[in-house]
């Protein structure tokens, strides 16, 4: 069987287990928001991020250098750290702090395969303990906007035969039956949908969200699954991709395995997705 192009990217709820205590390895939360934190967490884990920390205002800019910085040290996190990335539900807020960290240049960035859904699973321990932190000067790079679009940049975009632009959403949002609350339902013209499913309780309550790139304990499916359902949706390396979704979670999910686990090389993510350009007056949509 084929392996990841960036096989450590994904660890194993063992390899974090076997490294709880080990000091270069700093395990970084994030989710919706800190309640999950602060009601228990990996042992250890430095800091419990919220979306409201990636996704900063009214305007949902992400945060500046500077605000990183007092981010990560307030953490205790050196630049030459790993840190381990994971959440709930799939890690779908999770691996928006990933990319995150990786428009800021960190090098040794990792998400734990499964999340937090399967380290409970397998009944690992939680604390709601803090860990004792000894601030750093974290220094971040300069941001990576290779790795980013914004409303000018997909403005810019339409039309080009060499953009790709990858919905995230499930279909009757794609479609526009389902308008989500915005102003405008379907999608970016020429959008190729991936559709992500719901996930309800027994009750029938809705949970969230769960991609097609994952299996329903929430690690990643093979390379050899990945790469078929991409090539069944007419999605090569040699495009450039722009993904969005809603909000951005599912999205940076797709980002991360076409960027991580499949080597793509020009992937941008559209952060502010369909909550931004579904409540533009003027912008170009299809149904």
């Amino acid at each position: 069987m084929s392996t990841f192009e960036n096989a450590k990217v994904l660890v194993s709820t063992q390899w974090v287990f076997d490294h709880l205590n080990d000091p270069n390895v700093r395990l970084l939360e994030v989710g919706w928001d800190a309640s999950e934190f602060e009601s228990g967490h990996i042992p250890n884990a430095v800091a419990g991020w919220g979306f409201s920390d990636i996704q900063q205002g009214d305007s949902r800019v992400i945060p500046s250098k500077a605000q990183i910085e007092d981010m990560l040290s307030n953490a205790g996190i050196n630049n030459d750290d790993t840190i381990v990335v994971y959440g709930g539900l799939n890690n779908l807020i999770a691996v928006m702090g990933f990319w995150l960290l990786k428009i800021y240049g960190h090098i040794d960035v990792r998400l734990l395969d499964g999340g937090r859904q399967k380290w409970t699973a397998e009944n690992r321990p939680l604390s709601v303990e803090l860990p004792a932190v000894k601030t750093t000067q974290y220094i971040a790079q300069s941001p990576n906007l290779d790795l980013r679009a914004d409303r000018d940049f997909i403005m810019g975009a339409l039309g080009k035969a060499d953009i790709t632009f990858v919905d995230a959403r499930p279909e009757d949002m794609y479609t526009g039956e389902n308008t989500a609350g915005m102003l405008h339902g379907g999608h970016i013209p020429s959008a190729i949908n991936v559709p992500a499913g719901r996930i309800f309780d027994s009750a029938g309550e809705f949970l969230g969200f769960q991609t097609q790139t994952t299996n329903s304990d929430g690690t990643f499916k093979s390379i050899d699954e990945l790469k078929v359902l991409f090539a069944e949706k007419g999605i090569d390396q040699d495009q450039n991709i722009v993904t969005y979704c809603v909000r951005g979670g599912l999205s940076t999910h797709l980002w991360f395995t076409l960027t991580q686990l499949l080597g793509y090389s020009n992937v941008r993510e559209y952060d502010l997705s369909w909550a931004e350009w579904g409540n533009l007056e003027n912008a170009p949509v299809e149904k």
